[in-house]
C-alpha cells in the first residue's frame, strides 16, 4: 500500500510482484498463477524486465519496486540487472513493525491460516530471507533506511515521504 501512495503522491511507477505477475500477457506466468504453483525465478525476471521496459518507455521519472527482491539470489540478479541497465537503486526502505503489532494485525484478518504458530514460523522464514537481501544491497552501497512501520497508513507514508525529502528524492513539504 505505501508503494501505490508514494507512486500516485509522486506521479511514480509501482511495481508489485504479485501486479506484474498478474498483469502479465506470457501464457507460461498465467498457466503457473493458474495451477497455484510459485512462479520461477527465471520467468519472475522475465516479466520484471519487461514491466521496467514499458516503465521507460512510458517515461516515469521513478521507479518503486515493491516486494522484490525476495531471496539472496534474486537480490543479486536485479544488481547486475542494474549494473547492466546502467541505472542504479536510489534507497531500499525497509518498513519495521514488531511481531506483536503483526499479531494483531493478522488476527483483524481472522484468516484461519493465521495461528500464532504459523504467524511465527512466517517471520523466521521472512528473516532468515530478507537479511541476506539486505546484506547484497549492503554490498552493493546501496542506501538502506529501516522505518517504524507501525501507525496510521498516513503515519507511516509521512515518514517515508520525509525520508525521500531529505534525501532530496523527493520535494520538501513545507
Amino acid at each position: 500500500m505505501q508503494g501505490q501512495m508514494l507512486a500516485v503522491r509522486q506521479g511514480w511507477k509501482w511495481l508489485s510482484t504479485g501486479e506484474m505477475l498478474r498483469e502479465s500477457n506470457d501464457p507460461e506466468v498465467i498457466a503457473v498463477l493458474k495451477s497455484g504453483e510459485l512462479v520461477s525465478d527465471v520467468l519472475t525476471y522475465e516479466v520484471f524486465d519487461q514491466a521496467i521496459q514499458d516503465a521507460k518507455q512510458r517515461k516515469f521519472p521513478n521507479i518503486i519496486v515493491d516486494g522484490f527482491p525476495r531471496t539472496k539470489e534474486q537480490a543479486e540478479w536485479l544488481a547486475d540487472y542494474m549494473e547492466k541497465n546502467d541505472q542504479q537503486i536510489d534507497l531500499v526502505i525497509s518498513l519495521e513493525v514488531p511481531e506483536s503489532e503483526i499479531m494483531k494485525r493478522l488476527e483483524k484478518r481472522g484468516r484461519m491460516e493465521d495461528t500464532a504458530e504459523t504467524i511465527a514460523r512466517r517471520m523466521m522464514i521472512y528473516r532468515q530471507k530478507m537479511y541476506p537481501v539486505l546484506g547484497i544491497f549492503a554490498e552493493e552501497h546501496i542506501p538502506i533506511v529501516h522505518l517504524d512501520g507501525t501507525g496510521t497508513a498516513g503515519e507511516v507514508h509521512d515518514r517515508i515521504y520525509s525520508e525521500l525529502a531529505d534525501r532530496t528524492l523527493a520535494p520538501k513539504v513545507d
